[in-house]
């Protein structure tokens, strides 16, 4: 005992001197073997960060898929979970690889860290922003008894050892885990000499990760700023004017007096055409959608349903609803922007803005910076659905014809000619057209020995006073065709019919864009494709004041119906406002009983319609010749007068 005592004074001073040589003479290995236990430590927690991942992924979630529990929303909770644990465990391998790389290794995972920046943000953005709403749920399900059984049930039995008493416990970890991966940097970084090879690639490291946390966060705000306009309201008018008061009525009122001084040049517009690019694709997205299903909703009586169900009705439904929330998203910002300009205006003014108001510019800024990151995107991924979805349509469409003609064929053989072998068929085909064709060659000749009695084409008394008006305001060179029906799609936009007559008033719109221009409709004002108008030039043609010739008689009628007509007598032509018929579009005859036209050619119409009294074809005359033209490529015009246009007195 003694000597074990005696032993204990020696044993102190080797323990003093130790210290005093490890604290004199190892600072640098004590910093080097922090920096091993800081990079063993990022090593070794992802391991069991993907292991718990994987846990969740092939444990956790498919054992509740096999439940099939229909209150259950299993999107919603598990959110990318697969996309997550992907990412780490490619980031898992290169990190392990780092162990063999022994004077490389902080370089290698500064390297691999810049690598994987851009997919841990493209990943983790998605699962934080929808974090909120898979803790709602969790605490919906808590609840509900039966559901929180099933999960109790879940991880008891998938997951014992962790003790978790709900999914919360294993949805939280993404969570944490990109926001401590700056701090395990971080910690291999305090203990790296500053004049260390890596020490400069480590920061860019740090810093990086720093970045991709800082975008997250903006991601997820936009997304809550996003997520509180893009819900689409069906409010009574009640509800409607309970919401209204001072603050919201000043607020509409300075809004849509911005509007108003857009469109009226008064103030210019934020300009921002790759989002105006956008925006128009993703209109047009949504007005093929709407067309789309309004025509499937008519075609479902003439196809097998329950097919056009399943492989076309459904998923152009749920395209259409996916549609909505971008819809109000894009329609506020229209609201957002309007506030943001003028604060902005009154900014510069002052020189200062309250809260309230830098609150209302981050909102704008947050919505477009939003659509501009995600519109791309789901225009992308919504064309691709529209595309699959009208190839599904083609082939039902097919399977249809092919029915059809199965269907035929059998109807066929039950024909007293089914059975006829094909050459024979074919004569009989070929003797019954021969003799059909003689028929109708007799029939035209006597059809042609018969004149109609010419008469004036009444004229369209309102379409004589909108002309006049738009002659009157505008002059005859503003005047313009619309080449093809125009439905309008957005504000402002007119909708048209094909041969309808506009004055142009300005040959862009509001944002500079020329293929919109804003036209006179007689009327209503607003915007039109250029590309779905032609000048229109009226031709002077013979004047309803001039003295018209002596009608023939009936014999002569019928001598002369296609013939050439005898010269007029000598008339006076008076240039008072009058009206002409001209060709509004070219015309090709196609048999002898009827005459071609040119665009813009005068007529002069001898009957309104056909000798079985139809209206939609016309007798008329021109360059010398009579025939028929449909009645609808013709149109009454005002004739100009040698000194201009003027208005009947």
């Amino acid at each position: 005992m003694a000597s074990a005592g005696g032993s204990e004074p020696g044993a102190e001073d080797a323990a003093k001197t130790a210290e005093g040589v490890y604290e004199d003479v190892m600072p640098c290995d004590k910093m080097e073997l922090s920096q091993r236990l800081a990079v063993e430590e990022l090593i070794t927690t992802e391991a069991s960060y993907v292991h718990n991942i994987q846990l969740c992924v092939s444990d956790i979630r498919a054992h509740l898929q096999k439940k099939q529990l229909p209150d259950l929303d299993l999107e919603g909770l598990f959110s990318n979970t697969d996309d997550i644990l992907h990412v780490s465990k490619r980031f898992l391998k290169g990190l392990e690889a780092t162990a063999t790389q022994e004077h490389e290794q902080l370089l290698c995972i500064s390297a691999l860290f810049q690598e994987f920046k851009e997919e841990m943000e493209s990943v983790y953005k998605i699962y934080c922003a929808s974090y909120e709403h898979a803790l709602l749920l969790v605490e919906s399900y808590r609840k509900d008894p039966r559901l929180q059984e099933e999960i109790l049930e879940t991880l008891n039995a998938t997951v014992p050892h962790t003790g978790a008493s709900d999914l919360s416990f294993f949805l939280v970890m993404p969570v944490q885990r990109v926001t401590k991966y700056p701090l395990l940097l971080g910690k291999i970084l305090e203990n790296t000499p500053p004049s260390a090879s890596a020490y400069p690639a480590l920061q860019a490291a740090v810093r990086a990760m720093a970045q991709v946390n800082a975008n997250i966060n903006e991601y997820k705000r936009r997304r809550e700023v996003a997520t509180k306009y893009n819900k689409a309201e069906h409010l009574t008018l009640r509800d409607r004017l309970a919401r209204l008061n001072t603050h919201s009525i000043a607020k509409k009122t300075t809004r849509l007096s911005r509007l108003f001084m857009h469109e009226a040049g008064i103030v210019a517009k934020t300009e921002d055409r790759e989002y105006d690019d956008l925006e128009e694709k993703f209109q047009c997205v949504v007005s093929s959608v709407a067309m789309l299903k309004d025509n499937v909703a008519s075609y479902l009586g003439h196809l097998e349903k329950r097919r056009l169900e399943r492989l076309v009705c459904q998923p152009l439904c749920s395209l259409s609803d996916m549609l909505v929330g971008p819809q109000q998203l894009v329609k506020k910002r229209l609201d957002k922007l309007l506030d943001y300009e003028e604060i902005q205006e009154r900014k510069s003014e002052t020189g200062s803005v309250t809260y309230d108001e830098e609150a209302a510019m981050n909102t704008y800024l947050a919505i477009n910076a939003l659509l501009m990151t995600e519109l791309p995107r789901f225009n992308q991924v919504a064309l691709q659905l529209l595309g699959q979805i009208l190839c599904s349509l083609s082939a039902l469409q097919r399977d249809l014809a092919a029915q059809v003609l199965h269907r035929a064929e059998k109807e066929l053989e039950q024909l007293p000619h089914g059975h006829v072998p094909l050459p024979s068929f074919w004569k009989m085909v070929e003797d019954t057209l021969q003799q059909s064709s003689t028929q109708l060659r007799t029939f035209c000749q006597t059809f042609e020995t018969v004149t109609p009695s010419p008469v004036t084409q009444p004229l369209n008394p309102a379409e004589e006073r909108k002309v006049l008006s738009l002659v009157s305001k505008h002059g005859p060179d503003k005047l313009y065709q619309v080449t093809s029906n125009v439905s309008g799609s957005k504000d402002l936009d007119l909708t048209l019919q094909r041969g309808q007559i506009v004055a142009l008033l300005q040959s862009m719109d509001t944002k500079g864009n020329t293929s919109r221009w804003l036209v006179d409709a007689g009327g209503p004002r607003g915007f039109v494709p250029a590309g779905k108008l032609q000048p229109y030039c009226p031709v002077q043609s013979q004047q309803p004041g001039m003295q018209m010739p002596a009608p023939e008689s009936s014999t002569e009628r019928r001598r002369h119906s296609y013939a050439s007509p005898e010269a007029p007598r000598p008339q006076v032509a008076t240039f008072s406002p009058a009206f002409q018929v001209v060709s509004g579009f070219s015309f090709a005859a196609r048999s002898p009983r009827e005459v071609s036209l040119q665009a813009g050619q005068p007529v002069v119409v001898l009957e309104p319609h056909d000798k079985k009294g139809s209206k939609e074809w016309s007798l008329v005359e021109v360059n010398g010749q009579r025939g028929y033209v449909p009645s609808s490529y013709l149109v009454t015009v005002p004739v100009q007068e040698p000194m201009g246009w003027s208005l009947p007195v």
